[in-house]
């Protein structure tokens, strides 16, 4: 990241604070916000939060998707593209990468978050603090793995799936698009339904629709 010297960040949630601390912490020095409910002057340790984008981007800064929600990630990254603005990357300098580990555009791998050898983060993904994705494993696009989260190799999580915090994937499991794996929640088997699940082992609890 040492070319990029700032970053659009969109949002301003909690997840969007985050980002701001790994970004000052990789050494972009401007931050800019962007959330349709800002209020007046409002601030984060003195980078601003607007509700327009009332100034041309520079060349050398990015667009970063910072809501917390799948869907909103998504559209954020959408809206992105559509205004011809390039997606940054984001990983804290105190998150580890094994040997050929790969991360996709507008994917966000925070403080202390461990990526093992191989493995792959597709597009607009969050691996949170302290979150393992061990060896050849393969997260789809959109999802989020939460605090101190475990995906043991060679698991496949599917695309907007949201993993709670603490939660495990044992090791060489598939899970379908669209799964939400409850806090401290352990997935011993293949989950093959979109929807929650919960508890140790993980039980259906049921579809979102």
């Amino acid at each position: 990241m040492s070319s990029i010297k700032g970053m659009l960040i969109l949002g301003f949630g909690g997840h969007a604070r985050s980002v701001a601390d790994v970004a000052l912490a990789s050494g972009i020095k401007q931050l800019y916000f962007l959330d349709n409910n800002a209020k007046p002057h409002e601030s984060f340790a003195s980078f601003p939060v607007k509700s327009t984008m009332d100034f041309e981007l520079p060349m050398d800064w990015v667009v970063f998707p910072a809501a917390g929600d799948n869907k909103k990630r998504s559209e954020q990254c959408d809206w992105a593209i559509e205004q011809g603005l390039r997606l940054g990357t984001l990983i804290s300098p105190t998150a580890t990468l094994g040997i050929g580990a790969q991360v996709g555009e507008g994917s966000f791998i925070a403080h202390h978050a461990h990526l093992g050898p191989m493995a792959l983060v597709e597009r607009g993904c969050i691996i949170n603090t302290g979150a393992v994705v061990e060896h050849e494993c393969f997260v789809g696009q959109f999802s989020h793995v939460s605090i101190g989260a475990l995906v043991a190799g060679r698991s496949r999580i599917g695309a907007r799936c949201f993993l709670g915090a603490g939660s495990t994937v044992i090791d060489g499991l598939r899970l379908a698009e669209e799964v939400t794996l409850g806090a401290g929640a352990c997935a011993h088997r293949n989950l093959d339904l979109s929807g929650t699940y919960v508890g140790v082992p993980a039980r259906f609890l049921g579809s979102k629709d």
